[in-house]
This record gives C-alpha cells, structure tokens and sequence, in this order.
C-alpha cells in the first residue's frame, strides 16, 4: 500500500494556504497576513506556510524553505501576489525564481502600488502564472481587513455583539453573562487574538468592568494581546480591570467616531463591542464594515437592546445589509454580514452628518490622552 501524498488541485492547494494564512493573522502587522503552499513537479504539497512577523520571512519564503528542492520545477500557490520590492526582506519574487519554480498561482493581485508587479516580472522571466484563484475567500477571509485598510487608508471596524433570538443585549435587570455559549464566547477570543484593537465606551468599562483580553481554553492569557481602547467622556477608575497590565491600554476622551478611527490609523483591524450607545454613534457615522452577531436561542424580552438610535426615521430609510456568512457555533449562531451596495455608489446608502453622528449628550471632540504600555 503506497503512502505516497496525493496530488492535489489549484483550488485545493489555495484553501490549504488560505489556512496557513488564517493561522497567522494578527501576528504580521503591518504586513498582510499570507498564506503560501510549493507543490512539487507531480503536484504534491511539497511545503506550506505563512507570513511570519515583520522583518521576518514572507508565506513564500517560510513555503520555500521547508519545500528545499522539491520546489524546482513546482508550483507556488499564494494568497496575495508576490512582492516585487525590497523592504525590511528582499522581493518574493526574487526567492521564487532562485528556487526554480515552473508556475505561481495567486488569488488576490497586490493594491499596494510598492509591492505590486510581481506577476508581471515572473511572467516575464518564463514563469507560468495564473491569478484569481479562489479569490473570493481571500478577501472575504484572511486578507478582508488589511486590503480594506489598502483602499481606503482607515482600520477595518467590525461590530461584535452577543444577543438573544428576541434582539436584547441583557436581560430587564441588566445581567447578560452569559446569553450566548462557551462554543461562542471561545470564538470571540480567537478573533479578539488576531484584532488590533478593541473598542468600547466608558459606559461598559463602568457597568461591566470588562478586562477586554484574548484568552484562551484553559482561561490564560493568549500570546498576543490587542489593544484596548476605551471612549467617551467620563472619568474610569484607576483599579478598572481594562487598566491591569495584561495588555495596553488607550482612553480617548471623545465619543465622535471619527476621532476614534483618527486615533486608531495606524491600526488595521478593529472590534467594536460597546454597548448600544457607541454601537448606534458608529452606525449613525457609516464606519462600520462589518457586524458580527452571536445569537443564542433565548428569549429575554425586556428594555435593553444590543443598539440604540442608529439615525433611521423610517423603514424607507433603514440601514440595509447582506449577509456573507451564516455558522453555527455551538447552540448559537454567528452571523456576519456587509453593509449592501446601493445603486447610488455609497456603500452605506443614505448615511447622516458626523453632526449626528455622535453619542447623545457629546460636545467637542478630545484627544487620546491615556496610554498605558
């Protein structure tokens, strides 16, 4: 009986470096998180890896190096296309054509005009290159956040929230731990573990007194921590959980989202999980890309919702979404969802002023002035 590995296709060998790139997010700022697969001449996987942190070696290196000699005369199946250009590392493309691959296989073609023109360079040294492979689950998954961050210039925000099958947030006496399962709750931290930053108001810090950590299954700390960002105008206390050491720490004095995102640029992927109040400024502000909604099979009934006043009059002028995903996550289900596009081109429809963008009660906009390292 052989044991020799089975050949496989492009499009397999693209979800086994989606994967790659999928284990390694969060760990690669500010580079992208990428994933990388060599199969050898009969089109077995010779090699597999992802981007490693910065400075260090890029998916394709790392796939490389642990293919050795069994990438001549290979493939190369990555999830963004190679880099032609010389940072902290020299080009991918360079390594690629050291080795001796035959082809490259990519998904999603490089937005950055730095690093892009690596296709053609290959193509024109003789390699055969084939690109949009599997496309649509690179940039729904592992690259989602940096190349919107390469569009547009503004962190990635997505809305996280925990609900019941009824839309409440808490129940009438305002206790929510926990509405949703162990199963739910351990995903968010693996996405807490790979976010740059976590944001919520100084209503939650008051009420909650969240530690905002990524934590892992036996209740330790995870290796890599996101920072925590708490706003608005309110006073916390100095003994508030959100202030220990086991991550950083920034208070932005403001509950205008767009001074948040302004404080947060040189981050790239962000989680709102606020409660109702910042969770409505965001939507009113249209900087929301994303919302994420574990919901449990409960019912709670009760005054407290899981947003406030998102800005919309009537059901003409509802804010509308698609959904992207549907899963189950234990006896819950998380459901994610994309604002719709709309004929007009906006992205987010008929979106208001930054005047009404603002939490109730909000003057002018402050500054951060609290960072703990």
């Amino acid at each position: 009986m052989s044991t020799a590995a089975a050949a496989i296709g492009y499009d397999a060998a693209m979800r086994l470096a989606i994967e790659h790139a999928d284990l390694v997010k969060g760990s690669t700022y500010p580079n992208p998180p990428v994933g990388a697969v060599i199969l050898d001449r009969e089109g077995r996987v010779a090699g597999a890896g992802g981007t490693e942190p910065a400075g260090s070696a890029h998916a394709e290196v790392v796939a490389l190096r642990r293919a050795g000699r069994l990438a001549q005369g290979g493939t190369a199946v990555v999830t963004l296309e190679p880099c032609n250009h010389h940072g902290k590392t020299p080009p991918c493309v360079d390594a690629l054509l050291e080795a001796g691959v035959a082809s490259v296989v990519y998904a999603v073609t490089d937005p950055n005009p730095k690093a892009a023109g690596g296709a053609a360079r290959l193509a024109a040294a003789g390699v055969h290159v084939v690109s949009d492979v599997e496309a649509d689950l690179v940039t729904a998954g592992p690259l989602r956040e940096w190349l919107h961050k390469q569009r547009t210039g503004l962190p990635h925000v997505t809305w996280k929230y925990a609900t019941s099958i009824d839309g409440r947030s808490a129940a009438a006496d305002g206790s929510s731990q926990w509405i949703t399962s162990e199963a739910a709750r351990a995903d968010l931290h693996r996405r807490r573990a790979a976010a740059d930053a976590i944001v919520v108001g100084t209503g939650t810090v008051l009420a909650d007194d969240p530690t905002l950590t990524a934590r892992l299954a036996d209740g330790g700390l995870a290796d890599r921590q996101p920072l925590r960002v708490v706003v608005g105008k309110r006073e916390i206390p100095s003994e508030a959980n959100v202030l220990n050491d086991d991550s950083r720490t920034m208070v932005i004095r403001t509950r205008d989202p767009a001074e948040v995102l302004k404080a947060l640029s040189d981050r790239t992927d962000v989680l709102l999980e606020g409660g109702p109040t910042l969770a409505g400024a965001f939507l009113r502000a249209g900087v929301i890309d994303r919302i994420l909604a574990y919901v449990a099979p409960i019912l709670l009934g009760g005054p407290i919702t899981a947003v406030d006043d998102v800005g919309v009059p009537s059901i003409a002028r509802a804010l509308r979404w698609r959904y992207d995903g549907v899963e189950r996550v234990g006896p819950d289900l998380l459901l994610s969802l994309v604002p719709r596009e709309p004929a007009t081109g906006s992205v987010r429809g008929d979106r208001p002023s930054r005047e009404s963008a603002t939490a109730p009660g909000d003057d002018s906009p402050g500054t951060a002035d609290q960072t703990r390292g």
